[in-house]
């Protein structure tokens, strides 16, 4: 008599899950033409509804199924024979299992309507009125989604990032926002992948730098173009589709990325990124901005979001020992980070003594920062 095989758990998925994931019907189609076998593999948000044979056919026993589409009995066939099948969330305006990171189109789809009526802002919504209320559905439908954005930005290897933190109120006519933008470009064009908060302001800017691959003419009209939509605020509908006018006029494929969070939904994302990472946790979004910029920070003047990036990046430092690899970490303002607010006196006095002291520096200006990065890297 043969016993039916039971349906997996957690315990019994292959060892290797995690290395195989699936998230196209071509990929599916390659591993099951290969191998016969998706042991092992994690399908991600892929319609099945035309592959029921090649469902029936492969090995599925361990294999994870996440948000995909079935045949009709199908997915209860699959569950029979070991897979594990992770369902379709209900009533949510975003896909927990999505598989790339956002563009910023995608974020502002339906912008003519009203910033209201964005994707951005409907899920900022939801997450206001339903994600806050901790049920079952809405936690595990953020922490999936959390995971696919995390594991999306991740997959991009971007090795040797340099992040770049700054306060969301610097608006796009000031000085300063055409010095960060210019920064920006600078990382780009010595070919550091360049990662920010993914907000407005001073994130914007440098954002903006590191996607427009021209010249810097190029750059000085799109700020200028920028100039007479200065804030966020005014009019956000306004401010966003004067970002879209300078991204349909000017080439922006630079490698720049932004790591926004809904906890600070009122601030809109820029659309200045060629990937943007956008997550419900803000512990988690600063754990992946400071991890991601593995080639060194670099923090603008700032408020609280920026001063608590600051110190979150200084602990591994201040614990590195001598022979570890500690990315530089550079303040931009003496007057502002030792005045305005004085984070550079306790951050020096943190690296008296410690392995980071060489790598921590206080400069004065944006034009400062290269070098200064070419010298302590």
């Amino acid at each position: 008599m043969t016993r039916e095989r039971p349906a997996a758990t957690l315990a019994d998925v292959n060892p290797a899950f995690g290395q195989t994931e699936i998230e196209s019907v071509d990929q599916f189609d390659a591993q099951v033409s290969r191998t016969g076998s998706l042991s092992g593999c994690s399908i991600q948000s892929v319609d099945l509804t035309e592959h029921a044979a090649a469902l029936r056919t492969a090995e599925v026993h361990g294999a994870v199924f996440l948000g995909c589409r079935f045949a009709p009995g199908s997915e209860a066939e699959i569950e029979e024979r070991g897979a594990l099948v992770f369902p379709a969330l209900p009533d949510l305006p975003f896909n927990p299992y999505r598989t790339g990171l956002y563009s910023p189109a995608e974020l502002y789809v339906d912008l003519d309507a009203g910033y209201r009526y964005t994707r951005d802002a409907v899920i900022y919504r939801w997450w206001r009125h339903v994600g806050q209320r901790r049920s079952l559905t809405s936690e595990l439908a953020m922490t999936l989604h959390d995971h696919a954005i995390t594991e999306a930005l991740a997959d991009l290897g971007l090795d040797g990032a340099i992040g770049v933190m700054g306060g969301h109120q610097l608006t796009r006519d000031d000085p300063t926002y055409a010095a960060a933008a210019r920064l920006g470009r600078q990382l780009a064009a010595e070919g550091h992948a360049v990662i920010t908060g993914g907000g407005p302001g001073a994130m914007e800017a440098v954002n903006l730098g590191a996607a427009l691959v021209g010249s810097p003419d190029e750059l000085d009209a799109a700020i200028a173009a920028l100039a007479g939509h200065p804030r966020f605020t005014d009019a956000v509908e306004d401010w966003a589709r004067a970002a879209f006018e300078v991204a349909t006029r000017w080439q922006l494929t630079g490698p720049s990325y932004g790591v926004p969070t809904w906890l600070y939904g009122h601030e809109p994302p820029n659309a200045f990124s060629v990937g943007v990472a956008k997550l419900f946790s803000n512990a988690i979004r600063e754990d992946v901005l400071l991890r991601q910029a593995s080639g060194g920070l670099v923090c603008l003047p700032g408020a609280a979001g920026t001063i608590q990036e600051i110190f979150q990046a200084v602990t591994p430092r201040y614990y590195a020992a001598e022979a570890d690899r500690i990315p530089p970490l550079i303040l931009v303002g003496v007057d502002y980070w030792t005045q305005a607010m004085p984070a550079w006196p306790l951050l020096s006095a943190m690296a008296s003594g410690r392995a980071m002291d060489p790598r921590v520096r206080l400069v004065d200006s944006v034009a400062e920062v290269i070098p200064v990065l070419d010298e302590i890297s």
